[in-house]
């Protein structure tokens, strides 16, 4: 995976200090609002969000874009699986969509119309403001939560998912599960040194042997309700069997292995709206095809089998 700098493409260069992967910083941080003199308000058809299926990250917004019922407010571009020779492509061939927005062929187009002479990471998820044409914000953690409460007055749908009484809660576990899970599979993957990928791969199984005891306990990690911070994790867990366990080295344990994490992981799985926004074909094809670098041969494994699909249990706390 390349990067731009000044605009131009580049190939990649090292991600890694002392063989420990350190993730770039995001770039875009604006908001939109639900207030109408905003810079960026919340409005009907304004807005269009990039993503990808196969990223974790991208895949936050499209389940708060399900959830909130949001598919006729914000209108919606997938990428191939396959990274192209500059990254993110919109190739229905492969599997993705056309850009409706901007009808570009990558996503590097997308941020170059923002800023001609951009230096960073072309990544996803991207919320791009149709009538001021740029970017408004490519951090999924705030994306998300600009999709919880920002368009409520589009949607008949007025769930909390980060609600004043739990937002601490919210938070703490969020600054756990995200260094140690949620980038701690990447940390593992992409570590360059034996010493960083195992301090990385012992903190995602030390972190999942505490989710797994407080699950033992409730049904979802703030309480009763489900909240933001599941749908984080959620994310980390639905491909961890399938990618991470292997493809990153993440073996010590399996998602199945876990019995009060494998039916929350189903319980989550089964709600409305969610199945249809994993798709493990783009996952797989996308880790195992273009991270050639963990993976050189690009040969995509046929299993595992996972039926998410499964009864669980979690109805035991209703």
């Amino acid at each position: 995976m390349g990067l731009l700098v000044d605009g131009a493409w580049q190939e990649d260069v090292s991600r890694t200090t002392n063989g420990r992967f350190i993730r770039p910083t995001t770039a875009y941080h604006n908001a939109v609002t639900a207030d109408s003199t905003s810079y960026f308000p919340a409005e009907a058809g304004r807005y269009h969000l990039y993503i990808s299926l196969a990223c974790p990250w991208a895949h936050r917004t499209l389940i708060f874009r399900s959830l909130k019922k949001l598919d006729g407010v914000i209108s919606l571009s997938v990428t191939a699986p396959l990274y192209g020779k500059t990254g993110w492509e919109f190739d229905p061939a492969q599997g993705g969509t056309l850009d409706a927005a901007n009808d570009r062929k990558t996503l590097a187009e997308i941020y170059l119309i923002t800023d001609p002479h951009y230096t960073g990471r072309v990544s996803v998820p991207v919320l791009w403001d149709k009538k001021r044409r740029t970017i408004v914000n490519n951090e999924s953690s705030e994306i998300i939560r600009m999709l919880n409460s920002a368009f409520e007055a589009f949607t008949d749908v007025h769930t909390d998912y980060y609600p004043e009484a739990l937002r601490d809660e919210i938070d703490r576990i969020n600054d756990v599960v995200y260094p140690t899970v949620n980038n701690g599979v990447y940390r593992a993957g992409f570590a360059t040194s034996q010493e960083a990928y195992e301090d990385a791969a012992r903190g995602i199984f030390s972190t999942l042997d505490q989710l797994e005891e407080l699950l033992s306990r409730q049904r979802y990690l703030a309480g009763k309700a489900i909240t933001e911070a599941d749908w984080r994790l959620f994310t980390t867990l639905v491909r961890f069997d399938a990618v991470y366990y292997s493809h990153f080295k993440c073996n010590l344990r399996r998602i199945v292995d876990y019995p009060n994490l494998w039916n929350y992981l189903r319980d989550l799985y089964q709600m409305p709206g969610i199945a249809a926004t994993v798709s493990l074909d783009h996952i797989k094809r996308h880790y195992y095809g273009s991270q050639l670098k963990v993976n050189p041969t690009g040969i995509v494994p046929i299993g595992p089998l996972i039926d998410f699909t499964a009864p669980h249990d979690r109805g035991r706390f209703a």
